[in-house]
């Protein structure tokens, strides 16, 4: 008997995994042996982002740990002070692993970006909408958020950064490229040749649609490819397949039929990680950069361009998004739409022609607001 949409699971509404806001404990500090160790009372330092916010503890040794786990750290007679192989953030903080926010449920492909960014992470799903998961880390339930922002395919995800212009607490502490391998998933036993539908998000099926012409199979579109992996592995059909991830696979128990078998091989989505009050890299750190709002008139968009280039500093994207606030303006009898811009700079907030050049900016600007100054992702 044929499964289609319906008998797999009825209503595919993704179900989410909600966890309650962490108890208070005590906060430990790594000394420069790698070693976590309790502070006392009197001698517990502060910290201080570079934007003028304090550092929680715990969000000041996370910080650290990103930045091994990117750079390495060796001493000046070339001793290396930490394991050839960074460290992982994951490993450290309160003693248990930095818990990472992500939308959905697990499975997704959210859920093996905040993997790949924090190897030992505990990573938890937040609710159906990506909002929860920025707001699990405003409450503290979460230390970071994945976040996707770009897919190489289809774009840029808005919606996720009008999320983030709306959230004025979190700030980007890091960026993950990770390239999607769709994998053709079904229940163990099942056959390509028996296969008769292909079950997965329309974003999925359409990266995979020459593999699916050739396999002659029904494709059915759901909202989300991890829902309808979990039902396939609960009924045990054989005659349907899922396009998911590796991880999803692992979760669930399915087998996986055909790797790769999206049509473009260059297919990369971006993700951000989101956090509090997280410190930026130093002036003249390697491959930093930095993403900041701001809002002017679009015919005078070459005036902050032009901020950046008579510093060298590279404009590596510009995304434009509607002002909320205000959306028109009126000049005369002519009405003009408001815009908000943002642009991604390949510079520290922290190097000192960044300083200069957001100072410069908020001369000509309406509003300037760095979203955050992170690690490029090698």
């Amino acid at each position: 008997m044929a499964v289609t949409l319906k008998c797999i699971g009825g209503s595919w509404r993704c179900r989410s995994e909600h966890r309650g806001v962490p108890s208070s404990y005590s906060k430990p500090v790594m000394a420069m042996d790698g070693q976590i160790r309790e502070p006392s009372a009197k001698t517990k330092p502060k910290f201080r982002d570079n934007f003028g916010g304090e550092l929680k503890l715990e969000t000041a040794v996370v910080d650290r740990l990103e930045r091994i786990y990117r750079e390495g750290m060796f001493a000046k007679n070339g001793e290396v002070l930490f394991p050839a192989k960074p460290l992982s953030p994951g490993r450290f903080s309160e003693g248990r692993p930095v818990k990472v926010a992500y939308q959905g449920m697990r499975g997704s492909y959210c859920q093996e970006a905040a993997v790949r960014a924090f190897q030992r992470c505990d990573a938890v799903p937040f609710g159906e909408g990506m909002e929860e998961a920025l707001e699990a880390v405003e409450a503290g339930a979460a230390s970071r958020a994945v976040v996707p922002v770009e897919n190489s395919l289809d774009g840029t995800v808005h919606r996720n950064y009008d999320l983030m212009l709306r959230h004025e607490d979190l700030r980007i502490v890091g960026e993950v490229l990770m390239p999607v391998n769709h994998c053709l998933l079904a229940a163990p036993g099942t056959g390509i040749n028996g296969i008769r539908t292909v079950v997965s998000h329309p974003q999925a099926l359409s990266h995979c649609r020459h593999r699916l012409a050739a396999l002659g199979v029904e494709a059915e579109a759901v909202d989300n490819a991890a829902v309808a992996a979990r039902l396939l592995a609960e009924s045990g059909a054989t005659d349907t397949a899922v396009i998911g991830s590796r991880v999803a696979a692992r979760e669930f128990g399915l087998s996986v039929i055909e790797e790769d078998i999206q049509d473009d091989n260059g297919n990369v989505t971006r993700f951000f990680v989101l956090g509090k009050n997280c410190a930026v890299p130093g002036a003249g750190a390697r491959a930093a950069k930095t993403t900041l709002a701001f809002g002017m008139p679009a015919a005078e968009l070459h005036k902050a361009l032009g901020i950046f280039a008579m510093r060298d500093i590279r404009v590596a994207k510009i995304e434009t998004r509607p002002r909320r606030e205000n959306p028109v303006r009126v000049e005369g009898s002519v009405n003009y739409f408001e815009y908000v811009f943002v642009v991604d700079v390949e510079a520290s907030a922290a190097d000192p022609a960044m300083e200069r050049a957001l100072d410069q900016l908020r001369e000509v600007a309406g509003f300037v607001r760095v979203l955050g100054s992170y690690l490029i992702d090698l």
